[in-house]
């Protein structure tokens, strides 16, 4: 392990079929995670601002945005896209080919 980057410590894992797939599949909440936050910050507005209009507090917001999203309900998801003025969207799509 020493000496190595973490770039090279990820590559060398991405090698494992099984972390391969848990690793891809948090894609998906990384992308929603950093709409989340670029949407917040573009409109100005701070976790305790987002909380507020949310209905909860800045600790359980700044969970979230720290990677707590797959705790998130559709609900609170839906309060969160209100807030910002933004429409919450999801669907299924086919996954990439290998």
């Amino acid at each position: 392990m020493r000496g190595r980057t973490l770039q090279q410590f990820i590559d060398k894992k991405m090698q494992s079929p099984k972390f391969k797939k848990c690793w891809t599949n948090l894609d998906n909440e990384f992308e929603l995670l950093e709409e989340i936050i670029k949407a917040r910050e573009i409109m100005g507005m701070t976790q305790t601002e987002l909380a507020e209009k949310i209905g909860t507090k800045q600790p359980a917001l700044s969970r979230l945005e720290k990677g707590g999203i797959k705790k998130a309900t559709i609900e609170t998801l839906n309060k969160i896209a209100d807030a910002l003025d933004m429409e919450l969207i999801i669907k299924l799509k086919p996954r990439k080919a290998a």
